[in-house]
């Protein structure tokens, strides 16, 4: 029979206790409410930020935007259609942000920056919250260059730089759309 000595049982287990890792991870989860029209009214969040991102358990990704003092409301960022009453919701503690990147240039992306035009997936370094302060005036560069409509009207009465905002202010029916879009499509050559 095998002699087992107490010195050699006492290392080993203080050999565990060194190893031992009492990491102590702390979830904010809470339920779903009501879910309709692209929002959901969520129960028990409550140390989420206003503009946090939250992970309901089929996947969906929301925005919690409405905080109110027995419940919050949250964008999706998905359809739902999996979402129901009495499911599970998680807070990640990310501020709801993107990737930013010249790559992104010539791509079309959906509501989360995710490429949807089959051209792959878009590499970035960088990221930037969704609600982030615009630049000053100061800061921004000039309007130098003139924007060419397409629309001779236009173009002759009103003198449009690249980069200026415009606003198209009609009644329904009359063509505003279709302004915009002959402009977008002017500016391709």
């Amino acid at each position: 029979m095998v002699t087992i000595r107490a010195d050699e049982i006492s290392n080993i287990i203080r050999e565990r206790i060194e190893q031992y890792n009492r990491e102590v991870k702390i979830i904010n989860t809470g339920t779903v409410l009501q879910v309709g029209d692209g929002i959901a009214r969520i129960y028990g969040l409550d140390e989420v930020m206003a503009g946090e991102l939250v992970e309901f358990e089929e996947g969906t990704i929301g925005i919690a935007l409405n905080l109110e003092s027995n419940n919050v409301g949250v964008i999706l960022m998905g359809d739902g259609l999996m979402m129901q009453e009495g499911g599970s919701v998680k807070a990640t503690g990310r501020i709801a942000q993107i990737s930013v990147s010249e790559a992104y240039l010539g791509h079309v992306i959906n509501a989360l920056a995710e490429p949807i035009d089959g051209r792959g997936e878009i590499s970035a370094s960088e990221s930037r919250l969704i609600e982030s302060p615009t630049p000053g005036i100061i800061s921004r560069r000039f309007v130098y260059k003139p924007l060419q409509t397409g629309l001779i009207v236009i173009d002759s009465m009103i003198p449009i730089g690249r980069g200026q905002r415009e606003l198209i202010i009609g009644d329904r029916q009359i063509g505003k759309t279709t302004v915009a879009t002959d402009t977008i499509l002017n500016q391709q050559g």
